[in-house]
């Protein structure tokens, strides 16, 4: 049997190429409401530019420049760019037709429009002068100018009427100079490029942003060419730089996969431009780069990964086939200041040989620890934890060169690669994924094996390139051997996609049934996501099956799902995952520690300084987050967990310590801030969810949770029993029933009465909540809208919360609100006066931290 094949990645740390730019993570439409995407979600994604619609825009029914522009900039948020035609309802605007043209009286129509969107931001914005207004979108692609030659000189007319009235409301609202992009065409154009800017430079009316489209897979081959045709036209006609943004970029098959999206970034940041994931589904998921309220995919940890080089600096990267699709290519980057060097790898089929060279002595040591991390394929709406290490060394240093082999016979799959001294934590290769099974792999019956071609750009892409539907039949089955290490609990993890409708599927152990897998309703059959269960197993060896039916006469309802992949975790011990301080996100002064007793890569905090890490769980519920810190004396600690702070003991002495507490989390992305005013050394930060957690989970005096049927209800607000098939919770006869008619009106609401001894203080709501609410379909785009809930704390504060779409009205997914009740008993009152807010099927209050947190002294070094 041959070996198999090795592409040779080189990385050359002495050769920088620039400061780290950090603005290829950008995306059209990647926000939706206030609060969709979720603020740990959008800010471990460093989204630094956003292009939305106008206030009020008819385009699509979220997505509004206003209504998130609070969250943006709370995060990473620096550039948000507004399509202005998107106030028209239409696509093309218009009906394709410049307007005023149809009524031949020599006023454009579209002026007032443009004035009032632009007078809004001015007027209601917090943050107008960061805003930057793209009056025309794709204007030669079917939107008004697609005749260059028969249309130019309207065009560039037209051009100098919208830049001036945008100028003018910016001016008369004493703003100063308002910024502007364009031309925004689809492709990139010499011609049209040129006589945009020659005219603009004569007329001195120059955008400010130089905005085209790189949308096709051929664009990986063709985008280094048309930049530097742009800035060699730019020399040409004597105009200053005018930076960059790619406001449309990638295809459906490029969304969620981080060895697709790898390709795009590294030839961005390359060329340092700005660059946004293309809006082909709804608002608010980062371009189909998160998963659900508030879930990671594949994309996301591609994204967090490349927005954690922010400060640092590139290097030079030498792939096997620069511009070439489908390829391996990479993003190189080295921090002196912390002493680290990272690399971001993708698109290649076989293993990789990661030659790093130019290694400094003087920052890195003669030996080095490397560390790579592997980031999969895992649906839209899959949920992926903390990527799993799969490489993990020391290795000498000789002639400044090290080389790491990373195994990989996937291209759909990003790498993480981090070169570190040898003296940080060196992190085990994990080993808690006991099995995976391609579900075209395993033993099938009266199902179909379907390919899903990656040259298919207008696809979303399956594991393995092929899945397994039509397993709709009484005897449709997907069987696989298993072995495991130990007895114990383990969690099967199930990639799938359901069309539009929650299902279920049996699963049966060694030949006898175990339980039902309920899916959450998809998108579509190829907009997977992950289900998961926990299974009981005895060591050794098993079979496990997954079935259309329970008893191999009766399909369940709603059977008829693709199956992608079968992954088996040992969780016996818990979930539990370590987050090392080199890999947080430092502020405020936070730096490398330098003392004698640090391990390298620990962090040094004082003062303002913090380190900030994102957190990913696999349930909601209580799990112990516990921070690793060396202190010389006495200081206070502080930890924030997505944005709430949590009170902790001081530390009053010197010497090595755990700071340990049990908060309730939410599933999917938690954003954990540490400090020390008065200085310590922080190692990293560890989160555990095991027996104890679960336990506090189930005490009554931590949490309450009720069935949404059995909540007090008014006005409209009734009980409603769910289609078949529901995943929502059922009774003793497996019906599932919710509440409907909350809200569109002051007085249909649902009460959530507190318990004894869930007085003031800090609390996660959580609501399984179920939300199909759609606009008029236009183009591809579902047109999905939010729905909002006003929690009403009786005689106290009101929280409102947005419900992102979950395709079905009998499909639930948890949504965790933060409150902060200030009464002793008020009861909670949720309705909406305005609007339909979701449907509930269940109801949890609790409190966000149980016990009392700790400061132990830990087994460190130290005196």
């Amino acid at each position: 049997m041959a070996a198999p094949s090795t592409d040779a990645l080189n990385v050359d740390l002495s050769r920088t190429t620039g400061t780290f730019r950090g603005g290829a993570s950008g995306t059209l439409y990647g926000l939706g409401d206030d609060g969709v995407p979720s603020q740990a979600v959008l800010d471990g994604a460093h989204v630094t530019n956003t292009s939305q619609k106008p206030p009020a825009g008819l385009q699509h029914p979220s997505g509004d420049a206003l209504n998130v522009e609070k969250s943006f900039f709370a995060g990473s948020g620096k550039d948000l760019h507004v399509y202005v035609q998107d106030a028209y309802p239409d696509w093309p605007y218009n009906g394709g037709r410049r307007p005023g043209d149809a009524d031949n009286d020599g006023v454009w129509d579209y002026l007032p429009v443009l004035k009032a969107a632009v007078e809004k931001v001015a007027t209601q914005s917090a943050h107008p002068r960061d805003y930057i207004f793209i009056p025309f979108n794709e204007p030669d692609g079917g939107n008004w100018y697609p005749n260059w030659s028969a249309q130019k000189d309207q065009f560039l007319a037209d051009w100098s009427a919208a830049y001036d009235t945008i100028q003018a409301v910016y001016a008369e609202h004493g703003l100063g100079h308002a910024k502007i992009g364009g031309p925004g065409d689809s492709v990139w154009h010499a011609d049209r490029s040129t006589d945009l800017l020659t005219y603009a430079k004569a007329h001195k009316q120059l955008p400010d942003v130089f905005i085209w489209h790189e949308l096709g897979t051929s664009n990986l081959a063709t985008f280094r060419g048309h930049v530097t045709q742009y800035r060699q036209l730019l020399a040409t006609l004597g105009i200053p730089d005018i930076p960059v943004n790619i406001t449309e970029y990638g295809m459906l098959r490029d969304m969620g996969v981080p060895g697709q999206l790898v390709q795009w970034l590294s030839m961005f940041e390359d060329e340092k431009v700005d660059a946004q994931t293309a809006f082909w589904n709804y608002a608010g998921n980062l371009s189909d780069n998160s998963s659900r309220n508030n879930g990671a995919n594949g994309g996301w940890w591609m994204f967090k990964w490349y927005g954690d080089l922010t400060g640092a600096r590139t290097v030079k990267v030498t792939p096997p086939q620069l511009n070439v699709p489908d390829t391996l290519q990479a993003i190189g980057a080295v921090d002196t200041a912390q002493k680290k060097a990272t690399v971001l790898l993708g698109g290649g089929s076989t293993n990789v040989a990661v030659n790093i060279s130019g290694i400094d002595r003087k920052v890195f040591g003669s030996t080095v620890h490397v560390q790579v991390r592997a980031d999969r394929l895992n649906g839209a709406e899959g949920a992926s934890l903390q990527p799993p290490v799969v490489v993990s060394a020391t290795a000498a240093v000789v002639a400044g060169k090290v080389t790491v082999t990373i195994p990989n016979q996937d291209r759909y799959s990003g790498y993480q690669v981090e070169l570190t001294p040898a003296t940080t934590a060196l992190q085990p290769v994990a080993t808690d994924l006991v099995n995976t099974t391609e579900a075209e792999n395993a033993t099938l019956t009266d199902a179909t094996v379907y390919p899903q071609d990656p040259s298919r750009e207008w696809s979303f892409m399956a594991s393995g390139s092929r899945d397994v539907g039509s397993f709709n039949k009484a005897d449709s089955a997907a069987s696989w051997p298993v072995t495991v290490p130990r007895t114990g609990a383990y969690r099967l993890s199930v990639l799938a996609g359901a069309n539009q409708n929650p299902g279920q599927h049996a699963l049966f152990v060694d030949g006898a049934y175990n339980q039902l897998i309920k899916y959450s309703a998809d998108l579509g059959w190829t907009y997977r996501g992950t289900t998961d269960v926990m299974v009981n197993l005895t060591a050794g060896a098993h079979t496990l099956s997954v079935r259309a039916s329970r008893d191999g006469s009766t399909v369940l309802p709603g059977a008829d799902i693709t199956l992608d992949r079968f992954d088996l975790y040992d969780v016996s011990k818990g979930e539990q995952a370590t987050y090392p301080a080199i890999d947080a996100r430092l502020a405020g002064g936070a730096t490398l520690a330098c003392d004698r007793d640090a391990t390298a890569g620990d962090v040094s905090l004082s003062g303002s300084g913090s380190a900030t890490f994102f957190a990913v769980t696999a349930e909601t519920g209580y799990y112990d987050i516990t921070a690793q810190l060396r202190t010389a004396g006495a200081t206070a600690v502080s930890l924030s967990v997505n944005g709430r702070a949590v009170k902790l003991p001081g530390i009053t002495r010197p010497g090595p310590w755990n700071a340990a507490v049990r908060v309730f989390l939410p599933q999917g992305v938690n954003e954990i801030k540490v400090t020390a005013p008065g200085g310590a050394t922080l190692a990293g930060i560890t989160t555990l969810r095991a027996a104890a957690q679960k336990a506090a989970d189930a005490d009554p005096a931590n949490v309450f949770r009720s069935d949404a049927e059995a909540l007090p209800l008014s006005g409209a607000a009734r009980v409603q029993t769910d289609a078949a098939g529901s995943n929502g919770f059922a009774d003793a006869s497996g019906t599932v029933h919710d509440v409907g008619y909350i809200g569109n009106g002051a007085g249909n609401t649902v009460g959530i009465p507190r318990p004894s001894g869930f007085g003031a203080g800090d609390y996660q709501l959580v609501l399984g909540a179920s939300n199909a609410d759609k606009a008029g379909a236009i183009n591809y785009n579902p047109q999905v809208i939010s729905r909002f809930l006003d929690i009403t704390e009786t005689g106290g504060p009101v929280v409102r919360a947005a419900f992102r779409n979950d395709y079905a009205w009998n499909s639930y997914w948890d949504k965790t609100i933060p409150l902060h009740l200030t009464t002793a008993n008020g009861t909670l009152v949720l309705g909406n006066s305005t609007a339909y807010g979701p449907n509930l099927d269940t109801a949890t209050l609790a409190k966000f931290v149980a016990g009392v947190p700790t400061i132990t002294r830990s087994a460190g070094n130290g005196s």
